[in-house]
């Protein structure tokens, strides 16, 4: 009988029944089948049962983040993950606040640019792709601006797969009399992300992520204290978290028509996720894909963007080939035909491309993709996998 759960077999999970891809993306991701089935039903918006859905949903999430207390409360808000994000901005920074942007890659940026659009004053520390940014620095900033009020930070960059170091930023923040407000929507789920984890005012994530739901609602857990004072805040109707928070805490509906089929199946990704052993069980699965599926590509000839400290278990980005036979277009095409979807990159300097771990797939698929990698590479007619050297060269320059 083997001791350790290394040595243990572990036995595979359900392939996609209806033989389509899996999606190695952040979200949409692969689903469990049994999700995807809680959608054949159809559930009246304003009746008490569905009501009593949002109750266990916004109860569950609650209890993920570990709100033993009762200071905190859920809010969830139809549309994609950025309509959280924008709601979260624009409800608990007020008009004359002024916020400290962490930026290491797209959705940092994409933070910077809603602010802008809901015209809240902010600077920011860019840090480029390679490197998070760390306590001293922020420290430096807060301590040299003290018209910042509020900090706000993605927890795990997607665009490069960057894990950022919320605890050391957290507490930085709070040392000096700000406040937090934490876009975790890749990571909340199989990450650490609770209350007592790191201090938080607000944070934001989303059905299709590491939960394993469907698109279409997003969800703000923040402190009622907070809450309460976004009162007539909002730039934005639709997006306003105070008045869907008081709507549903009176009537226990959403204000407007909501994603009916994809509350069913979140609440049937809940119960996957706690039979999986809540977030310390999804995540020990997700870093297992990630740990088997960097070990082959690496040994493939492939480089990661980010040195091992900083590999989130959501998303790896690998550079490109330098080959000149190889085209990201092509490879693309030859995974798909091979049953998985990969994702581009996203990086400004040099070509990459990214292969998620979140979802409903295992070790034993993650083998299979880097089969496929070396696979598709020789038909190709790529013998090398290594990046150019200015890729090489960059990494070595930032990540100084």
């Amino acid at each position: 009988m083997p001791n350790t759960a290394s040595e243990r077999t572990i036995a595979p999970l359900e392939t996609p029944r209806l033989g389509e891809p899996y999606l190695l993306t952040p979200g949409p991701l692969t689903t469990a089948y049994r999700v995807k089935e809680a959608m054949l039903r159809d559930w009246g918006s304003w009746d008490g049962d569905f009501r009593a859905m949002t109750a266990k949903l916004r109860q569950e999430l609650l209890e993920i983040a570990g709100d033993a207390k009762g200071e905190f409360d859920c809010v969830p808000m139809q549309g994609s993950g950025s309509f959280s994000v924008e709601a979260m901005l624009g409800s608990f920074v007020p008009k004359d606040g002024r916020v400290l942007v962490l930026m290491n890659g797209a959705y940092g940026k994409r933070i910077a640019q809603t602010l802008s659009y809901l015209g809240r004053d902010h600077v920011t520390i860019d840090k480029g792709d390679y490197m998070p940014p760390r306590g001293p620095e922020v420290a430096a900033a807060l301590d040299s601006d003290p018209g910042i009020t509020h900090v706000v930070i993605v927890h795990c960059e997607t665009s490069s797969g960057i894990l950022n170091p919320l605890k050391e930023i957290s507490d930085t923040v709070y040392s000096r009399g700000r406040k937090l407000l934490v876009d975790s929507m890749s990571a909340f789920g199989a990450v650490p992300a609770g209350i007592g984890d790191f201090r938080y005012e607000a944070i934001v994530s989303s059905a299709n992520k590491c939960i394993e739901g469907v698109p279409g609602f997003g969800f703000v857990i923040a402190r009622k204290s907070e809450l309460e004072a976004a009162k007539g805040r909002s730039h934005s109707l639709s997006l306003d978290v105070h008045a869907q928070w008081d709507y549903m805490n009176k009537t226990g509906q959403w204000r407007f028509t909501p994603p009916t089929h994809v509350v069913a199946a979140f609440l049937e990704a809940l119960r996957l996720h706690r039979e999986e052993g809540g977030v310390a069980g999804r995540g020990a699965r997700y870093a297992r894909n990630r740990d088997v599926m960097v070990a082959g590509m690496r040994e493939a000839g492939f480089e990661t963007l980010l040195a091992d400290q900083w590999l989130s278990p959501i998303i790896v980005t690998f550079f490109s080939p330098a080959h000149p036979a190889f085209a990201f277009d092509r490879f693309y095409d030859l995974m798909k035909d091979k049953g998985f979807i990969i994702y581009p990159g996203k990086l400004t300097v040099v070509d990459s491309f990214r292969v998620g771990c979140i979802g409903r797939m295992d070790e034993h698929v993650m083998r299979r993709v880097v089969e496929a990698a070396r696979n598709s590479l020789s038909e190709m007619g790529v013998d090398s996998a290594a990046p150019p050297a200015v890729a090489l060269e960059e990494r070595r320059r930032l990540a100084a």
